[in-house]
C-alpha cells in the first residue's frame, strides 16, 4: 500500500465529546451545529479528522455509550440533517469524521432488546447473551467493569443477561450471524452518508466467551473483525481504531497489520496504566519515567514494519494529561507543551482530545455530589461499603475520574467560559477565565500554537510520519530522548520530564525546529534542559556511542 493511500498515516485526530464542546441553541448541551460553528478554529489548528463520541439516540445512562438507535441522532445533538451538514461542510475544511461505533453492547431501551425480553421466543432473543440461573445465583462470577455482577437478572424471562458495563447496557452475542450482518448494514449507512470511518469501542470483547470467562480477545474475534472487514470497509480507505485495553503489541499487530484486512490501528493502554497498582485504576502510584520509556520504546520499535501505533494522552475515559503527568500549576504551559512535543515526535497517528491543545486542566471535585459519571459514583458505593476511607477514595476519584475531560470546553472569559448561553449540563473549571482558546489565539506561544506547528512538521516532513525511532539515554530518570531517521536525516526530540533543570550530553549538533522555550542550546555536547523543557532538533555531525 503506497503512502497516498495510507492517509490517516500522516494525519492528526481531534477527538469530540459532543455533549461539552459547543451549545449552539443555549439549552447547555453541545450539539452538533455548534461543531459545525467551530470548524474554523478545527481548520486552523490544523487536523485532519475529528473523531465524534456518541451523538445517537441514547437515554444517557453512560453518556452516549449506550445507544438506543443507530440510525438517528439524539435531540440532544440535533438532528440526522444536522449530522449530514457536518459531514459535508467538514469535508470542505479537509477534515473527516470518524464515528464512534458502539457494537460490543446496546441500550436495553433499543428495539432489539425490548424485542429481545419480550419472550424467550423471540427472533431478537440471540441478538443479546442470555443464561439460565436462579435469581439469587448468577451464571458465574464475571464482573462488570462499573462494579458488580455481569449479569442482571430478567424476571419475566427466568433468565439472566450478560452486560460487562451498565445493566442497561446489555452485550450483544456476536456468534449470531444475523445480528453481525444487521451491524454491517447499519456501518455501511453511515459510511455511504460520507464519515471517514470509525472508532471503535470496546472491540476486543466482541469475542467473549462469558461460559468460559474470557472477555477480550477470544478465539473469534480476528474472524468477526475481518467479516467486518469484507462487508463494511474493504476498498474504502477509511481510518479504523480499535479501543483494546488489554492489547499486547502482538495482538495489536493482529488488528492493524494491512495484510490481514482488519483495522487502521488500535488504542492500546499500557502505558496509561503505568501510575496505577496491582491492575486498578483507582489505586494510585507515582510514575517511573523509566516504565514509560520502557513500554512507548516496546510499541514504537515492535510495531515499526508491522501495524500502526495510536499515539495518545487523553481522552473522553481519561483524566488531563497536564493534571496527571506536568504541572498544572506554575509549569502549566511548558509541561503540557512537552508532552505534546514528546508524543507527536513519535511514529504513529497522533490524537488530540478537546481542550488538550489549550491545556485544560482537571477540575476540582470536593464531594461525590461533584461527580456526574456512573463510574465514579459506582466506584465510591461500592469502596464506601467496603470500609475504605471516604478521603483516600476521593482522592483517587479526582486524579483519575472521567468526569475531569467532560467539563464544557472553554472558549473565552465569558460566563461558562463562552460554551453556552444557557446552563451547563456539568459545570465549568473555574480556571477558564485564564485558560481558554480565545486567550491561546491571541498569544503566539502559547500551547495551541506548539500543537499547530507540530502538526504542521508531520504534514511537511515525511520523516514525523516514517522514521525509525531509537531510544537515546535509557536509563537517565529525567530526560525522554529519541531519534528519528528516515532517509538521509536524523531527528532528535529531547524532553525533560520534570521541573528541575537537568544536563545532558550527545554528540554532534542541532538545529532546532520546535521548542517549548526560546534560545534552546544547539550544542548538544554541553546541554542543558530546563524546567519540562522539550526540543526537536535536526541533528547533524553526530556519531554514535
Amino acid at each position: 500500500m503506497n503512502n497516498e493511500q495510507k492517509w490517516w498515516q500522516k494525519a492528526v485526530v481531534y477527538q469530540i465529546y459532543p455533549r461539552s464542546f459547543y451549545d449552539s441553541n443555549g439549552d447547555g448541551i453541545g450539539d452538533i451545529n455548534g461543531i459545525r460553528e467551530k470548524l474554523p478554529y478545527l481548520a486552523k489548528l490544523g487536523i485532519g479528522v475529528i473523531w465524534l463520541s456518541p451523538v445517537y439516540c441514547s437515554p444517557n445512562d453512560d453518556n452516549g455509550y449506550d445507544i438506543s438507535d443507530y440510525y438517528d441522532i439524539s435531540p440532544d445533538f440535533g438532528t440526522l440533517d444536522d449530522m449530514k451538514a457536518l459531514i459535508k461542510e467538514a469535508d470542505n475544511f479537509s477534515i473527516k469524521i470518524i464515528m464512534d461505533l458502539v457494537v460490543n453492547h446496546t441500550s436495553d431501551e433499543h428495539a432489539w432488546f425490548i424485542e429481545a425480553k419480550s419472550s424467550k421466543g423471540s427472533k431478537y432473543r440471540d441478538y443479546y447473551i442470555w443464561r439460565s440461573g436462579d435469581e439469587n445465583t448468577p451464571p458465574n462470577d464475571l464482573k462488570s467493569c462499573f462494579g458488580g455482577s455481569a449479569w442482571e437478572y430478567d424476571a419475566k424471562t427466568g433468565e439472566y443477561y450478560l452486560h460487562f458495563f451498565s445493566k442497561k447496557q446489555p452485550d450483544l452475542n456476536w456468534e449470531n450471524p444475523q445480528m453481525r450482518r444487521d451491524i454491517w448494514k447499519m456501518m455501511n449507512f453511515w459510511i455511504d452518508l460520507g464519515i471517514g470511518g470509525f472508532r471503535m469501542d470496546v472491540i476486543d470483547l466482541i469475542g467473549k466467551n462469558p461460559d468460559l470467562k474470557i472477555k477480550e480477545n477470544g478465539p473469534k474475534l480476528h474472524d468477526y473483525i475481518q467479516e467486518m472487514y469484507r462487508n463494511t470497509l474493504a476498498g474504502k480507505n477509511l481510518l479504523t481504531v480499535g479501543e483494546c485495553w488489554g492489547a499486547t503489541p502482538e495482538i495489536a499487530k493482529l488488528f492493524s497489520a494491512q495484510k490481514r484486512h482488519e483495522l487502521s490501528m488500535v488504542f492500546q493502554f499500557e502505558h496509561i496504566m503505568l501510575d496505577q497498582n496491582g491492575g486498578d485504576k483507582w489505586n494510585l502510584k507515582p510514575l517511573n519515567l523509566l516504565d514509560l520509556k520502557r513500554v512507548f520504546t516496546k510499541w514504537q520499535t515492535q510495531l515499526a514494519n508491522e501495524g500502526w501505533n495510536s499515539l495518545f494522552w487523553n481522552n473522553h475515559d481519561l483524566p488531563r494529561i497536564v493534571s496527571r503527568w506536568g504541572d498544572d500549576g506554575k509549569y502549566r504551559i511548558q509541561s503540557a507543551k512537552m508532552l505534546a512535543i514528546l508524543l507527536h515526535g513519535m511514529k504513529g497517528t497522533p490524537y488530540i482530545y478537546q481542550g488538550e491543545e489549550i491545556g485544560m486542566t482537571n477540575i476540582e471535585f470536593n464531594t461525590i455530589d461533584d461527580f456526574a459519571d456512573i463510574e465514579a459514583v459506582n466506584m465510591y458505593k461500592e469502596r464506601i461499603a467496603a470500609g475504605c476511607d471516604r478521603e483516600s477514595v476521593l482522592r483517587s476519584l479526582r486524579a483519575k475520574a472521567r468526569d475531569n475531560a467532560r467539563t464544557p470546553m472553554q472558549w473565552n472569559n465569558s460566563e461558562n467560559a463562552g460554551f453556552t448561553q444557557g446552563k451547563p449540563w456539568y459545570r465549568v473549571n473555574p480556571n477558564y477565565p485564564q485558560i481558554n482558546v480565545e486567550n491561546a489565539l491571541v498569544d503566539e506561544n502559547s500551547v495551541f500554537y506548539c500543537y499547530r506547528k507540530l502538526i504542521h512538521l508531520r504534514r511537511e516532513n515525511p520523516i514525523m510520519v516514517y522514521g525509525d525511532y531509537e531510544l537515546l539515554l535509557p536509563n537517565d530518570e529525567n530526560i525522554y530522548a529519541y531519534t528519528r531517521t528516515y532517509q538521509d536525516k536524523t531527528w532528535l526530540v529531547i524532553c525533560n520530564f520534570y521541573k528541575d533543570s537537568v544536563e545532558f550530553s550527545l554528540n554532534g549538533t542541532g538545529k532546532v525546529l520546535i521548542s517549548n522555550y526560546e534560545n534552546s542550546c544547539t550544542d548538544l555536547k554541553n546541554g542543558r534542559l530546563r524546567p519540562y523543557e522539550a526540543v526537536i532538533y535536526e541533528w547533524t555531525n553526530f556519531c554514535w556511542f
